[in-house]
């Protein structure tokens, strides 16, 4: 008799975010699409200029797939776009 135990373990989000606008990206944010709040700014101090793509790291321990994300322009403009399954979806584009 053999016995197996799986354990389930919450793995970091990674996708590809495109920024497909003349203008740069200052902010970026990332939240469970379940919660209110957004968490803090992914970018830190770097910025992602218009026509530029990076890879973004999720790294909150959830084994969360859809979420809500948030761009803040070089003029204060928030984009929001809700609902993204990121699992499914490795490319997030924000156009402006």
């Amino acid at each position: 008799f053999a016995a197996s135990t799986s354990f389930v373990l919450a793995e970091d989000v990674q996708f590809t975010l495109e920024n497909k606008s003349e203008y740069q990206i200052d902010e970026f944010y990332a939240s469970p699409a379940n919660t209110d709040e957004w968490g803090e700014d992914i970018l830190s101090q770097d910025v992602l200029e218009g026509g530029g793509s990076g890879t973004v790291t999720i790294a909150d321990g959830s084994d969360q797939c859809v979420y809500d994300l948030k761009a803040v322009d070089e003029d204060g403009t928030e984009h929001v776009l809700n609902d993204l399954d990121i699992c499914k979806r490795p490319n997030v584009r924000f156009e402006k």
